[in-house]
């Protein structure tokens, strides 16, 4: 039996909106949202035996994960300082916060010194919210393009508003996506996943429905 009744709960729900949704049972990939937790509640997830997590910040998940990194797949999902490129790109395996040219530039770079280059997301504001990262709907396309010319983008991120239902701005991602020959949709959280699933979501980001602490 799962050391994790909360993960259990998860992927069932995960499990009944994709048969909702009509579509393929375990095409939603959870990744659970491992930032600011303390040990003792990531560990029942973790023995239960689920290995993808995501994290904010570069250097909180190095101390968290550094001995543990070979196990998991690890996904940037926090706003990404230019200057950590280098880390980052060393890291994860997932980076899904790409936004700017400056930091595409610093990505790129690392990629070249580094020889390994992590699967990159294109996050994109879909609110236009000045106080959110991510490219605006109306410049993604453009921005798109430019990425591609350095990286093979794996697909799109958003974070809808807080403040209004999240079901149109996880379909404006899906219609950017699919213009831009894009089936990689990471959109969905705690409190929205299921309408997540039903737009389409390839994978949804969980904390404070899987961990005893709500951050």
């Amino acid at each position: 039996m799962s050391a994790s009744p909360k993960l259990n709960a998860v992927l069932t729900r995960i499990a009944h909106a994709e048969k909702a949704a009509g579509r393929a049972a375990g095409s939603t990939t959870l990744v659970a949202v491992s930032k600011l937790q303390v040990w003792e509640d990531i560990a029942p997830v973790w023995e239960a035996g689920h290995r993808v997590y995501g994290e904010n910040r570069v250097q909180e998940a190095m101390t968290r994960w550094r001995d543990r990194r070979a196990d998991i797949e690890l996904r940037l999902i926090g706003p990404l300082q230019s200057n950590k490129a280098r880390e980052a790109v060393g890291f994860f395996d997932v980076i899904e916060t790409l936004d700017r040219e400056k930091l595409l530039h610093a990505l790129a770079d690392e990629v070249q010194k580094q020889g390994k280059a992590p699967r990159l997301y294109v996050q994109v504001n879909t609110g236009e919210e000045p106080q959110k990262a991510g490219v605006w709907p109306k410049d993604a396309d453009a921005f798109i393009a430019l990425a591609r010319k350095a990286f093979t983008i794996e697909g799109l991120m958003c974070i809808p508003p807080a403040d209004g239902p999240p079901g149109p701005h996880f379909a404006l991602l899906g219609r950017i996506a699919a213009r831009n020959g894009l089936e990689r949709l990471s959109m969905g959280m705690s409190g929205d996943f299921e309408t997540a699933v039903r737009f389409g979501a390839t994978s949804v980001r969980v904390g404070s429905a899987l961990f005893s602490h709500r951050l």
